[in-house]
């Protein structure tokens, strides 16, 4: 049974670690530098976006990355600007807000699994590239609405379930996967089959915007194309990723720490598919599987951490377990990588 308590933990948790985020990282620094600071790498990109569209800034040639980044955050964006003319600000406030939902019904799926629900909220929130909840970028938001729709979907709402998927893919391109996680879900639950036309409706968004890019560019996939344009993140054979991100970690330079960090959640996300195998959670494997074989078969690893905080089906089965001890080891452990990483990122270092 889902209780109140839970959920009134869960915004405790979330608030409580906005305000000591704040309180350590505003510490003399104006205003006006600390909004900077969080205006970087993606979070500058989305910005661009939302202030000049996917052409990108006027009278500078444009970026061949921008359709990587789906529309629903610049959106967004672009109505709190209305209110809040500080883009940096109005990125933050979104990553806030969408964070409370995104906790909140975090605590009550966990809770509906049989797990603590508050358990399943600080293991997200002290994962090592947790900053990015706070930062203007899309994990909050597809959280927002990814783990209220798998809620609905496990209670079997599968309308609810369908129309909420459906913002996740407004957001990200791992809507697509929730979308084919929640297939097997409702397969495996046996409803009634008139409740199947509702599994269409996750895909409309990437439909929506792949015709919008065919109308601009004529290419259909152009969020695809973005990503080997930008980030040359070519299709390759997992070895092959592995072995350029192996050269790179084991290098001299600055990026050398932050490609340990990827192979280290290689490491963390091969573990948690097993941990889901061993469980017979099958849709929860197709939703993580999907992601990592996507990764992983990346010309190079690259933020693989970071994708991992969307993976809310560990934490839940971190919150079922019952040995407090593997939680207390897994704070101790990966509490002070976050704030690392949290410093890395506000001094402008690549975090994942």
């Amino acid at each position: 049974m889902i209780t109140r308590s839970a959920e009134r933990d869960a915004l405790l948790l979330w608030l409580g670690s906005r305000v000591g985020l704040l309180v350590a990282t505003l510490l003399g620094v104006s205003l006006q530098d600390y909004l900077g600071k969080w205006r970087a790498w993606d979070a500058g990109l989305f910005v661009v976006i939302a202030e000049h569209g996917y052409d990108g800034v006027p009278g500078r040639p444009p970026d061949a990355g921008l359709p990587a980044f789906f529309p629903g955050l610049p959106m967004a964006l672009r109505l709190v600007y209305l209110v809040v003319p500080d883009w940096a600000l109005a990125g933050l406030l979104i990553s806030l807000v969408a964070g409370a939902v995104a906790t909140i019904f975090l605590a009550r799926l966990a809770v509906f699994e049989g797990g603590t629900g508050w358990v399943a909220v600080l293991a997200l929130l002290l994962f090592p590239t947790a900053v990015f909840l706070a930062a203007g970028y899309s994990e909050s938001l597809f959280l927002a609405f990814a783990v209220p729709a798998w809620l609905a979907a496990r209670q079997r709402r599968w309308p609810v379930a369908a129309v909420l998927a459906a913002g996740a893919s407004c957001v990200r391109i791992t809507g697509l996967f929730l979308a084919l996680a929640l297939w097997v879900e409702f397969a495996a639950s046996r409803p009634a089959l008139r409740q199947a036309p509702w599994l269409a409706v996750p895909l409309l968004p990437l439909a929506g915007y792949s015709y919008f890019h065919y109308a601009r560019s004529g290419d259909w996939f152009a969020w695809k194309h973005a990503q080997e344009a930008g980030w040359g993140r070519e299709m390759v054979w997992p070895w092959e990723s592995f072995g350029k991100t192996w050269d790179a970690a084991m290098g001299g330079d600055e990026f050398a720490v932050a490609f340990r960090m990827e192979i280290a959640g290689v490491a963390v996300a091969v573990l948690g598919l097993v941990w889901l195998l061993v469980l017979r959670r099958w849709s929860e494997v197709v939703y993580c599987g999907l992601q990592a074989g996507a990764l992983m078969t990346s010309a190079y690893y690259l933020s693989i951490p970071r994708s991992l905080l969307l993976w809310f089906p560990l934490w839940v089965a971190i919150a079922r377990l019952r040995h407090r001890w593997v939680i207390a080891a897994y704070a101790m452990v990966s509490g002070p990588l976050m704030v690392l990483n949290t410093v890395r990122f506000l001094t402008g270092a690549w975090a994942g």
